[in-house]
């Protein structure tokens, strides 16, 4: 079985809020899962969120959308997804973000498929970037986050969650994903203002036609409309 855990707060310090800033009328975070839902190979998914007050409302929204959720430590992001992990016996986690609104369920499948017929530790499409930022994609053991959660007392790794595994590349066995064409210039994910307007520009133009759109069709588009496009410099 594979678990796909999203993470995600409402306390942004760029963004507040924008996991549910409303993209054609849904909240942004809801989009991401729809998109997650479409996944293959993904098994269950569960929202992973603060249990500070902050986060009711968008624990609120994603129960009440029918999806699970749990709610641990504010800061301590891989606290809350060993607790994910002690509800389920999956040994196969995905870890995912949740403002990366056009996560493409295709991609996920890939990043999840190398790691399978791998042998890994932990497979990404982020060890050397070839996608857009906002694709990102881990999948890793849940016995390997298991133990770097035994031995984790940087206060970065008990943040960033996987960052205990993939920065002992000499321990765990790692794979790296990438694609043909380097795209990692373009930044489809959300944490400025003009990325947000950037992903609903995107769903107007696509999700119309195709509720299924992915990379490839984003990439037609800002082929088509070149001035629509971010780019990693853009807001740095």
């Amino acid at each position: 079985m594979v678990l796909a855990i999203l993470q995600a707060r409402t306390s942004s310090q760029r963004l507040p809020g924008k996991v549910l800033s409303p993209v054609l009328g849904t909240p942004l975070i809801l989009r991401a899962l729809e998109r997650i839902s479409r996944s293959a190979l993904v098994d269950r998914i569960v929202l992973a969120t603060s249990d500070d007050p902050s986060d009711d409302m968008l624990a609120l929204v994603v129960s009440e959308a029918g999806y699970d959720v749990h709610r641990g430590p504010l800061d301590d992001v891989l606290t809350r997804f060993v607790q994910v992990l002690e509800r389920f016996d999956d040994e196969t986690v995905v870890r995912l973000t949740g403002d990366n609104v056009l996560c493409d369920p295709r991609v996920i499948d890939e990043v999840i498929g190398a790691h399978l017929e791998g042998g890994a530790d932990y497979t990404a499409n982020t060890l050397e970037r070839t996608f857009p930022r906002g694709l990102d994609v881990e999948v890793f053991r849940a016995d390997v986050l298991r133990a770097v959660d035994r031995s984790a007392v940087d206060a970065a790794e008990r943040e960033h969650v996987t960052l205990g595994i993939y920065r002992r590349p000499e321990q765990y066995r790692l794979r790296s994903v990438t694609q043909p064409i380097d795209r990692s210039d373009l930044r489809w994910t959300v944490d400025h203002p003009a990325d947000l307007e950037f992903a609903r520009t995107v769903y107007s133009h696509l999700h119309g036609i195709d509720e299924t759109f992915g990379q490839q069709q984003v990439v037609k588009l800002l082929e088509a409309h070149p001035g629509l496009a971010l780019r990693e410099q853009d807001l740095s």
